[in-house]
């Protein structure tokens, strides 16, 4: 009689719970996108027919609700469109509170824009006989695929940022690039980019080169980021480099030079607390197994132990380990007040 008892009760909790599941993934968006799919393909064909073929639908998940579906442009294998849609609140012809039909003409510009953006970055990088094989999110900065030596690391920065200067140009003077203050490009070793997730060639090229798992597939190992400084639309092509460490490969890096600078200081700062905030590592030129970057320090503890607010940094050039090489230069006075830090460049 108890067991029977114990199995009713158990059958109704289960009924309560995926009841419960249902409403709650309901009320998430999590349960398909089949319908907002079919809104935005059915304004697609209304305000733009036969250019934009739906390939893709992903729910808005948590808190916004509906969907974001992908487009193809059909007379551009280069761009993608994204429309976020909401079938709940389509019905008055809005999304995300703004007309359907203003929204999705908005999404084909930004992505026949930015297709075209991508072709003018891609000749400039074929040409100078470097391939663009992913982008970051926003469709910068670009990834090229060179293997950084001691040997040959000014050599390939040289060359990169050369195709940097033909992508500056090519943008036009009034482009955002040609205005700003520096571009960035990402280096990945060959034996990364061959292993990288590839995706499918019939996808739009930005859809394929922006993808998250592609970029997890590159940045889950060491790569380098490159930069280069623009004045008036000209490019400083000698350009510099940091590298960029997985996390835990960040953490150890990290751990091995801290340890080190406070072993050193010790013998003038008995008490001394070294910060575990990272700053940028820079190559140092012509190097790939020197990088030069700043920890922070307190010569004495706070109250509870620790070093915040530091108004005092070590200067240190480490190998790839992160154990000091040559001397460390202590810089003072590197912080306004509590605020933020004045960091002399190096």
């Amino acid at each position: 009689m108890a067991g029977s008892r114990r199995r009713r009760w158990r059958a109704v909790m289960t009924g309560v719970l995926t009841g419960s599941l249902t409403v709650l993934l309901g009320a998430c968006g999590v349960v398909g996108t089949e319908d907002d799919r079919r809104a935005a393909e059915e304004l697609a064909e209304k305000h733009h027919p036969g250019q934009l073929k739906a390939i893709g639908a992903r729910t808005l998940f948590p808190g916004t609700g509906g969907s974001e579906v992908t487009f193809a442009v059909t007379d551009d294998r280069d761009a993608v469109v994204r429309l976020r849609i909401d079938t709940d609140k389509v019905r008055g012809g809005l999304c995300d509170g703004k007309d359907c039909a203003g929204v999705l003409a908005d999404a084909v510009r930004r992505g026949r824009q930015q297709a075209e953006d991508f072709r003018t970055l891609a000749t400039a990088f074929d040409s100078c006989g470097y391939e663009v094989v992913a982008l970051g999110p926003t469709g910068t900065p670009p990834y090229v695929v060179a293997e950084l030596t001691n040997e040959t690391v000014a050599k390939v920065l040289g060359e990169i940022g050369r195709c940097v200067q033909r992508w500056v140009a090519a943008s036009g003077p009034e482009s955002t690039l040609a205005k700003g203050q520096a571009s960035y490009v990402n280096v990945v070793s060959p034996a990364v980019a061959e292993r990288r997730d590839r995706g499918k060639e019939s996808w739009p090229t930005l859809m394929r080169l922006t993808r998250s798992d592609l970029l997890a597939s590159l940045t889950k190992h060491t790569y380098f980021s490159a930069s280069y400084a623009i004045e008036q639309g000209r490019v400083d092509t000698t350009g510099s480099a940091r590298v960029v460490r997985p996390f835990r490969e960040r953490q150890k890096f990290g751990e091995t030079v801290q340890s080190a600078v406070a072993e050193r200081l010790r013998a003038t700062h008995p008490r001394v607390v070294v910060s575990d905030y990272q700053w940028i590592w820079r190559l140092e030129p012509g190097r790939v197994d020197r990088q030069t970057g700043y920890v922070l320090y307190c010569p004495e503890p706070d109250a509870r132990g620790r070093c915040v607010n530091s108004d005092d940094a070590a200067l240190v050039t480490t190998d790839e380990r992160g154990v000091p090489v040559g001397k460390i230069r202590l810089v003072h006075d590197v912080r306004e007040g509590t605020g933020a830090l004045r960091l002399p460049p190096y």
